[in-house]
């Protein structure tokens, strides 16, 4: 794989990564946490790992796509708000959207033999 798409994967799976281990944390540290968030974390953490590992990474690119676009509809309305939090939800929505880019365009750059 090229140096170049190497650092993207990874700063892409870093998102996953991040706010999946940053949850779990914080329910390890105590804060209530739903059971739902705790699978959801869990499994967000698990695919950054693989994306950042390049294990099957067509298929996990595509499956973080998945994730962020679904959460992008379903976690920032912005269509539904007015003002300052309709402003807040779209930076958020279209923050998920350009990650929905990034993860397909990875999925379609990376060759299916492993060296």
């Amino acid at each position: 794989m090229k140096p170049e798409i190497r650092i993207a994967s990874w700063l892409l799976a870093s998102v996953f990564v991040v706010m999946g281990g940053y949850r779990l944390w914080h329910a390890f540290q105590g804060v209530p946490t739903a059971n739902s968030t705790l699978v959801l974390s869990a499994g967000e953490l698990l695919l950054g790992i693989a994306i950042a590992a390049g294990w099957r990474l067509r298929a996990m690119a595509l499956l973080g796509a998945l994730l962020m676009l679904v959460d992008a509809v379903l976690s920032h309305r912005f269509w539904t708000l007015q003002g300052n939090a309709q402003a807040t939800q779209l930076l958020h929505f279209m923050k998920n959207i350009g990650l929905v880019g990034g993860l397909f365009l990875l999925s379609t750059v990376v060759t299916g033999k492993r060296r």
